[in-house]
């Protein structure tokens, strides 16, 4: 079963919802039947590749609050994210544009590494302070999770990881996603924002329920003719 995940690596709630997902999905026991697929999405698409802000400067101004009300929203996050043992460092964060970090995880997805490159990322923005969008640091961060240093320059050069990016967005903005992170489950149930990880269990466990139900049906559309019978009677 597959679960679809539109996301963006600069989303505080993104991650956590990554993690809340990966707590439930740990105690399954059909868990390597399912399959998580990272989606694309940009909360921002016009911010540029360096933006001279601090993220509660940049908050402040998209929210039109003051900076002092951004910081307090973010220190909110920074609480949630504690819990679940994720450490945010939003007076580090380097606001940037996203793009060029997700043609890196179309490209690491095509090694089968779409998630361990969605967590790299994440730790690279909220813990450390990277700049996701400097192209060097981007080569090493996939260095890091295994991917070869002679292909990934691939990411930012082949026009196919640009293309993805931009079906993902414009996938999203058809399922009428107007916000991250968002799960979609077996293309039947949706998952808006970093639920508890209680609401995941429930909701995979319905729909793998349905979904391996589904495996077992095979619905045909008959057209009936002359044919023979296991009691012998032909006609």
């Amino acid at each position: 079963m597959k679960i679809e995940i539109w996301s963006d690596v600069m989303c505080p709630f993104c991650y956590i919802g990554k993690h809340n997902l990966e707590k439930a999905l740990e105690n399954l026991e059909y868990k390597d039947q399912i399959e998580i697929i990272w989606k694309s999405y940009q909360l921002d698409a016009s911010i540029p590749e360096v933006v001279n802000d601090t993220y509660a400067g940049y908050l402040s101004k998209k929210r039109n609050v003051s900076e002092e009300q951004g910081n307090q929203m973010l220190a909110s996050v920074s609480t949630t994210a504690k819990q679940i043992g994720l450490d945010y460092h939003f007076d580090k964060t380097i606001m940037t544009n996203s793009f060029k970090a997700h043609r890196l995880i179309q490209f690491a997805k095509s090694k089968a590494k779409g998630s361990q490159m969605e967590e790299r990322l994440f730790k690279a923005f909220f813990t450390e302070g990277k700049n996701v969008s400097d192209t060097d640091t981007l080569i090493q961060l996939a260095k890091e999770i295994g991917l070869e240093e002679n292909e990934i320059s691939a990411a930012f050069t082949d026009d196919i990881y640009a293309y993805q990016v931009k079906n993902d967005i414009n996938e999203a903005i058809q399922l009428g996603v107007t916000g991250v992170p968002f799960f979609v489950l077996d293309r039947k149930y949706g998952i808006s924002g970093a639920q508890p990880s209680d609401v995941f269990s429930n909701t995979i466990e319905k729909a793998f329920e349905e979904w391996k139900l589904n495996q077992t049906k095979t619905n045909l559309d008959i057209q009936n003719g002359q044919s023979c019978s296991i009691d012998g009677q032909c006609d």
